[in-house]
This record gives C-alpha cells, sequence and structure tokens, in this order.
C-alpha cells in the first residue's frame, strides 16, 4: 500500500489494536513504529495546546504550522531511518507549595507532537491491562472518582486502618532499566521502543547546560502521564492485587492517581505489615515512600469513638488536595468528610493574591473581572465537593477581600469602601461557591 494511502488510518488501527489488547491480554505486539506516519502526527499536532510555552528549539506551535506538511514529511523520514533524535527538554520550576518547586520539562515542539503519537499508541495498547484502582490520566476517568472511590470504600466495606502513602521525587527516580523491561512485556517492536529509550535519555537543559539522565520521566512531557501508569500498573497495581490480597486477613483496598495511593484496610496488623511490604516492594524498583509521608493511621466508622476513649483528637488524612475527615450526618451516623486541604486553601490563596497584585495596574478592572470570575468557577469545579461548602466559602469570602485590597493600592484612585463594593458586586457579580460533584450518594453506615 502507499505510504500516502496510509496516512489516515492510524486512529482505525489504533481501535484494533484496543480490541486485540482486551481480547488477547498476552498478545505481543510486534510492528508499531510506522503508525508515526505524517497524517497521524497531523491530528497529534492540532491536539496540542496552541499557546503553551517552547522548549529549547524556541518554535511556537503557529510557527511550526507554516509549513506543516513539509515538516512532518522530514520528521517522518528522520523517524524511519533512525536519525530523529529528541531534542533536551528545557527545564523550569513551578511552586510546588510555599517552600518548594517542582521541576518541569517542556520538550520542543516536534518532540512533543511525537510524544503525543507514542502516548495514544501506548493508550490503545495498555488501557484494557490498567486496573480499576488506577483512576489518573486515563480516558473518562478523573480525580473525583478516585475520591468517591476512597469514599464509598470506606463507607461501605468494613475499613478501620488507612495506609497514606507518598513515593518521595517519583517522576525524578523512574528507572530507565524497569521501564523498559517493563515495556517488553506487550510491545516488541525495537524502533518503537528505541524512540522511547532515547526520549528517556534526552536530558533536559538548565541553566545554560544539558544535564544527561540516567533515571526519571520529565514532568511536562505528553507522555510522562502514561509511561507513569504502566511502570506502577506492574509495580505496585497488580503486586497489590495479585499478591498483597491473598495474604491478608480482612478486606484491603487500593485507589490510586498517578502517583498519589491510599491503601484501605480492615485489620491493624495487616496494615503494618502491608506499609512495611510497600517500602521494600519500591525499594526493589529504585523508589523510595517518604519516611514522614507515609503512615499508617486508624480511620473509619468506629474512629471518633476509639479517639474519645484514648483522649486525643480523630485521625485525619489528606489525598488529592482534601482533608478526609469522620464526619457525622444529620442523624448522627459516620460519614466520610471532606474539606480543602490547609496547605491547598493557604496556597490558592497566595495565588489569587499574587494575581491580583500584578494585575490591578496593567488593565482596567473590567478587563480582568471575567477572568478572576473565571478563576472562581475553576475552584469551585475542582473543590466543589459534597461536605466541603464552609471552604468554598471561606475562599469566596478571602477572594473578595483582596480584590477589594489590591482595588483600592491602585495609584491615584479613590478608596473603594465595602459599601461601594457591595454595590459594584451587584452590577458585576462573582460567581457564588456551588457542589460541581455529589459523593452522598449512600444512606449513612449504622
Amino acid at each position: 500500500m502507499p505510504y500516502s494511502e496510509m496516512e489516515n488510518i492510524t486512529p482505525a488501527k489504533l481501535a484494533l489494536i484496543s480490541e486485540r489488547a482486551q481480547r488477547e491480554p498476552r498478545y505481543q505486539f510486534t510492528c508499531l513504529a510506522h503508525l508515526l506516519n505524517a497524517g497521524f502526527l497531523r491530528e497529534c499536532y492540532y491536539s496540542l495546546g496552541r499557546d503553551r510555552a517552547s522548549g529549547i528549539d524556541g518554535v511556537s506551535w503557529k510557527e511550526y504550522g507554516k509549513d506543516l506538511d513539509g515538516n512532518l514529511n522530514n520528521l517522518v523520514t528522520r523517524m524511519k531511518v533512525k536519525r530523529y533524535k529528541p531534542l533536551p527538554a528545557k527545564r523550569v520550576y513551578i511552586p510546588k507549595n510555599e517552600h518548594e518547586k517542582r521541576p518541569l520539562g517542556l520538550p520542543a515542539l516536534e518532540d512533543k507532537i511525537v510524544q503525543k503519537g507514542i502516548s495514544r499508541i501506548l493508550e490503545a495498547i495498555y488501557e484494557a491491562d490498567f486496573l480499576d484502582c488506577s483512576y489518573g490520566f486515563r480516558p473518562a476517568r478523573s480525580c473525583h472518582q478516585a475520591i468517591n472511590a476512597v469514599d464509598k470504600t470506606i463507607m461501605t466495606k468494613p475499613v478501620n486502618h488507612v495506609i497514606e502513602a507518598d513515593i518521595k521525587g517519583y517522576f525524578d527516580n523512574v528507572s530507565h532499566k524497569w521501564m523498559m523491561e517493563f515495556l517488553q512485556v506487550c510491545i516488541k517492536d525495537p524502533s518503537f521502543l528505541l524512540l522511547i529509550r532515547r526520549f528517556l535519555k534526552a536530558g533536559y537543559f538548565e541553566a545554560g547546560q544539558i544535564v544527561a539522565t540516567e533515571q526519571g520521566t520529565p514532568q511536562g512531557g505528553n507522555f510522562s502521564p502514561i509511561l507513569s501508569n504502566i511502570f506502577l500498573h506492574y509495580v505496585l497495581d497488580l503486586w497489590f492485587e495479585k499478591i498483597v490480597k491473598l495474604h491478608v486477613r480482612g478486606a484491603c483496598h487500593l485507589v490510586r492517581y498517578a502517583d498519589d495511593f491510599i491503601c484501605m484496610v480492615q485489620y491493624a496488623d495487616d496494615a503494618r505489615r502491608i506499609e512495611q511490604a510497600l517500602r521494600e516492594r519500591f525499594a526493589k524498583f529504585g523508589l523510595e515512600l517518604h519516611s514522614e509521608k507515609t503512615r499508617t493511621l486508624s480511620f473509619g466508622r468506629y474512629e471518633r469513638q476509639n479517639a474519645r476513649r484514648q483522649r486525643r483528637k480523630a485521625n485525619t488524612f489528606d489525598f488529592l488536595g482534601f482533608t478526609h475527615f469522620c464526619g457525622k450526618s444529620r442523624k448522627g451516623k459516620f460519614i466520610v468528610g471532606r474539606q480543602t486541604s490547609w496547605k491547598k486553601f493557604h496556597q490558592k490563596c497566595k495565588e489569587m493574591n499574587d494575581w491580583l497584585r500584578k494585575i490591578r495596574n496593567h488593565k482596567k478592572a473590567k478587563e480582568w473581572w471575567p477572568t478572576l470570575a473565571a478563576k472562581l468557577r475553576g475552584h469551585y469545579q475542582y473543590y466543589g465537593v459534597s461536605g466541603n461548602m464552609r471552604s468554598l466559602n471561606r475562599f469566596y469570602l478571602k477572594t473578595l477581600r483582596l480584590t477589594r485590597k489590591w482595588l483600592n493600592r491602585r495609584s491615584q484612585r479613590k478608596r473603594f469602601y465595602w459599601k461601594g463594593f457591595n454595590a459594584y458586586l451587584k452590577h458585576y457579580p462573582l460567581p457564588r461557591p456551588r457542589i460541581a460533584h455529589n459523593f452522598y450518594t449512600l444512606s449513612p453506615v449504622k
């Protein structure tokens, strides 16, 4: 078949790959690299964000698209003869919290296109293999579904203990050797595997120097999420399902979102043994559980009574930006409560304050007011879960105070008192808090 006729059939082939992966779990795919043709890569190009920061090459989405066909044909030719080598990612840092920053790798535009294509092929192969306990970066799955799964597990299963785990520097310490071994379980195409290996070894550019990478997958790349899921599928999910669950006496459940996960266990001795087994399991694959952030704690329907009897505070745990606690329904029955974690609440308030401080003098209020409204709606969309209305109201009122404060800091402007500010809000209202995700769909556990 001529090359031009093959350009637009990759999506159909991906559907066939998904069907085969589901039908034959042990099938090994031997011919994948040819799917990265010009037609498929054109689709990948158009699926990229158009206003994203450029990589080390400085080429923008718009600039690359001026001669899209010529650039893609050249790219495909270099991949066919194995002369294509990804450029080092440009390293930047974004705030992780008040004291730490998270490194991000910004790939070159051409590398983003290839990574997008690889990630779609990997997704077609592995989506059938991934277990139900995994929720991160998967089609039709979300962080709110993971939180809901934690809620329903604790509410309906005999859970009395929770293992709160944190992998230390996960994305910076993923073993390339183990990653390639895991990929070779399902993939036997040497050209396709060579592409992935070259991306892993591409390194990053920082402070005028190129730094080689012998381990880790760069956060910010289009295929880092799927590689992360593949790695933890073998290291954690399958091991937990096939080994751990067979060696415990009672209930034992796992919920994972990317590299964040929670284990919910019935018996204390099982929980302690699982925590130690987790540390040994991750150490085997070159990873480490954070000594201070990983802990086993009692949690469940009897936690409030036990805490009262032991004269201590009832335990809480954090997962995906929420603090989970043992609450009571209006009828006094046990229910899992959630509120925005203090760390995340403080971080979001700081981000809002910084944005308002920078924008107040650059544009008129009427120009940035819709953006402020969009920021509030985005906050409610994520943190608007059942039981969290108090935190939402607190963030809304904090935003109003910050907005009024920075409006009053504009030079040579009349002071905005609360009466005038409230009158302004009547004419130009900001979105009020709302619950976007209802988790209270079960009767409280007796």
